[in-house]
């Protein structure tokens, strides 16, 4: 079968964290056999992830905020125009299902857990547990039509990207992502707080996020006394951000999608997990990365395979409890 595939579609329409853990997918198939057009739909707020992707033929966008209804059946109808010979839906959403199952693709691929999962002519098992990354996970459904399919995270800023954090880079510096859409799995902001003051001083400290996150951010540096530690979110791009984190000392994140970027860089990379565990299949994948947690057993840890809005047991102890030093360490 693999013989005769000139055109794959790749689903991932989930959030950021979710795009950067399908490019191993994009490098196995370009592996696998250089030839093949790949085509990946994402939704529309995650473009800026794989511009100008080398290895991308076509980059399909959902627009899920306005009429995605409608705009998912256009699209479908996209689908069934390229008439793609394999379809591999990374999502386990009725969603994603309802692309794959009407894609008029000769080979659909995806997840037994999808509800639409009946009409996928191949699918996978999707297992959580320890030692299995979600990136094994993913390359499970390559390995369909490639079975030695095999690769990593892999992000492509531009050279202009590059260009647009240089200035940041004439001295020492770390970069801190100290936001995240769970409360659970973000370090707190008297944490973070108390690692910056004890930071040296011939240290720059960027921050960044979104700009959603430049106001907690803000009240962050107010309360530090570390007058080097400067808010960057809303100012740097997705791949700019990358670029940055690339050459930085360290790079200190939650569970989180800036933990897959440092990943897809291969840069050092210092995960703080709170509410959550490794054995999820999330962890950090650079060369030079560390996890680090609470060293007390909680009975309360993991509360859930997600991050939760707040500690169901009020004490938050999975954050609180983390040493300082175990941050500091990493800078040394």
């Amino acid at each position: 079968m693999s013989k005769h595939i000139s055109k794959i579609l790749i689903i991932q329409t989930a959030f950021i964290g979710d795009v950067i853990l399908a490019t191993p997918v994009i490098e196995a198939i370009s592996n696998a056999n250089p030839s093949i057009k790949i085509d990946m739909l994402i939704r529309n707020s995650n473009r800026g992830i794989l511009t100008d992707h080398p290895k991308i033929n076509k980059l399909w966008l959902w627009n899920k905020s306005e009429s995605k209804l409608m705009n998912q059946l256009k699209l479908i109808a996209e689908f069934r125009k390229q008439k793609y010979d394999v379809i591999i839906n990374l999502q386990r959403f009725m969603s994603s299902g309802i692309f794959t199952a009407f894609s008029g693709a000769k080979q659909r691929i995806g997840f037994d857990k999808n509800p639409l999962s009946f009409t996928f002519s191949t699918k996978v098992p999707h297992i959580i547990k320890k030692g299995i990354h979600e990136v094994d996970r993913n390359l499970d459904l390559v390995k369909s039509i490639f079975p030695e399919a095999n690769a990593s995270m892999k992000l492509y800023p531009s050279k202009e990207d590059f260009e647009a954090v240089e200035n940041y880079k004439s001295e020492k510096y770390i970069v801190l992502a100290p936001t995240s859409v769970w409360f659970t799995k973000q370090y707190p902001a008297h944490k973070w707080v108390e690692f910056i003051n004890q930071v040296n001083d011939d240290i720059d400290i960027y921050m960044i996020g979104g700009p959603d996150d430049s106001d907690a951010i803000n009240s962050i540096i107010k309360v530090a006394n570390n007058k080097k530690t400067v808010n960057l979110c809303g100012k740097l791009t997705i791949l700019q951000s990358a670029a940055l984190m690339k050459d930085a000392l360290m790079n200190y994140v939650n569970d989180s999608a800036p933990q897959h970027m440092a990943s897809a860089m291969n840069a050092p990379c210092t995960a703080i997990f709170c509410s959550t565990v490794t054995s999820f299949g999330f962890g950090p994948k650079s060369d030079n990365s560390v996890v680090v947690e609470c060293a007390e057993q909680l009975d309360c840890k993991p509360c859930g395979l997600h991050g939760r809005v707040e500690c169901k047991e009020g004490h938050f102890n999975c954050a609180n409890l983390i040493s300082t030093n175990s941050l500091l360490e990493r800078i040394q």
